[in-house]
């Protein structure tokens, strides 16, 4: 088929009016229907309207009854929502949608923008870190978002205490996004309320979460995956050995990006975390300067071939963010306290960091009947995974997206050692 011939794994045409903005909208907030879900769905069926009318067969496919996509009154209460608000949605296969997000097998269909989409053609530096940090934590931080944004970086962070607050203050001028874990109209925390305020007018918000969702602890793993698919490079600033950052550094690696740490005290706990990844490979950061010659001010931009220009909402320029440092390999993901599990390596992400952007395609059925055969073999013990692969008796290429797939629907956790369990 011609689609086949596509180099890109999603050659979607972004919504042309409001009839397609709604369509889309519907389909994403669909029960069930993730980022991966949505785009296997339009592959699958070409256009959201209908992928909308095949969904309650495929649904009922998978054994759910019942089922009805999202009306359309919600999807437009959205969109009023975000105009009201003065946001915009960004289409994925839009000109100004962020190239090296789109590369990702997830790539958020639609994001909510506020601000200076502009820079999303910069290229983009991470910092992340512990929301406790020490006195030179914050003050590493500020250095390091001051250096970045002198040398033509924008700072991207995820908005919350600690290093993400003193990153986004001392980038503020220069250029910084936000990536909240609830709606960009839902601020948290609370206290960053001025500071979110602006980051709107100076520099970038942006949310894949519908408007008004208050962040769940579900939400923040898929945060961090955008955090780190818009970076050319993740900064770990501060990170205890168990934390939100160290998701992060494990996104940033399962997407091909380059993984950075400061180093710690080695009696300081909230360095062990920094510690570990630079014992494991990540490159040892003093300054803004490490973090420059090790991916280069200067590269060539990521192309993709998306769709044409969207009639609405109006189009920015096009993202211009360059290609990705060699993937550095490391062995530990913590979990996040007191957040959702930290998704593990998918098999579309290690192809496109193979230079094979192009996994092969499964029917939604297919997918459904091992998402149940996993689940049947996972209890409230934990289990290994790579024990898991061997019972299904699958490759591990296979089986490992699906699991991705099922953490982020909260169906399974992650714990420590690769232990998989049931919640």
């Amino acid at each position: 088929m011609a689609k086949d011939l596509l180099p890109s794994p999603h050659p979607l045409t972004p919504p042309r009016s409001e009839d397609d903005w709604v369509a889309w909208f519907r389909l994403l907030r669909s029960r069930r229907v993730g980022a991966t879900t949505f785009h296997r769905l339009m592959g699958e069926h070409g256009s959201a309207d209908a992928a909308l009318e095949a969904l309650p067969e495929v649904a009922r496919a998978a054994g759910v009854a019942d089922y009805a996509p999202c009306p359309p009154e919600i999807a437009l209460n959205e969109m009023k929502q975000g105009q009201l608000f003065g946001a915009r949605p960004l289409a994925f296969g839009a000109p100004d949608y962020p190239a090296r997000l789109a590369q990702l097998p997830d790539a958020p269909p639609i994001l909510w923008v506020l601000g200076e989409t502009a820079l999303l053609s910069r290229p983009v530096a991470a910092l992340v870190g512990a929301r406790n940090a020490s006195s030179l934590g914050t003050r590493m931080a500020r250095q390091l978002a001051h250096g970045l944004t002198e040398a033509g970086f924008a700072v991207v962070s995820g908005l919350a205490r600690g290093v993400d607050t003193a990153a986004h203050l001392a980038a503020l001028d220069g250029g910084t996004i936000a990536v909240l874990a609830g709606g960009v109209d839902v601020v948290y925390p609370a206290e960053n309320a001025v500071l979110a305020q602006e980051i709107a007018e100076k520099g970038l918000r942006l949310s894949e979460q519908p408007m008004g969702m208050q962040p769940q602890a579900r939400h923040f793993p898929s945060r961090n995956r955008i955090i780190s698919g818009l970076a050319r490079a993740v900064v770990v600033v501060e990170a205890a050995a168990k934390s939100g950052s160290l998701i992060t550094a494990r996104n940033a690696l399962d997407q091909g990006r380059e993984v950075m740490a400061v180093p710690g005290h080695p009696f300081d706990a909230r360095g062990a975390g920094c510690n570990m990844l630079i014992r494991d490979g990540a490159t040892l950061v003093r300054s803004a300067a490490d973090v420059i010659e090790a991916i280069g001010a200067e590269a060539e931009e990521p192309t993709l071939p998306l769709g044409p220009a969207a009639d609405a909402p109006p189009a920015a320029k096009k993202s211009s963010e360059p290609v990705a440092a060699e993937r550095r390999s490391a062995d530990q993901a913590p979990e996040r306290s007191g957040a959702a599990p930290t998704p593990a390596a998918t098999s579309a992400a290690s192809a496109v960091a193979a230079g094979n952007p192009d996994p092969p395609r499964r029917s939604l059925k297919e997918t459904a009947k091992l998402h149940s055969r996993i689940l049947d073999r996972l209890g409230p013990s934990p289990l290994a995974e790579d024990q898991l692969i061997r019972d299904l008796g699958l490759p591990a290429g296979r089986v490992a997206p699906e699991l991705v797939t099922l953490e982020l629907e909260g169906k399974i956790e992650r714990k420590a050692g690769g232990l998989l369990s049931k919640p």
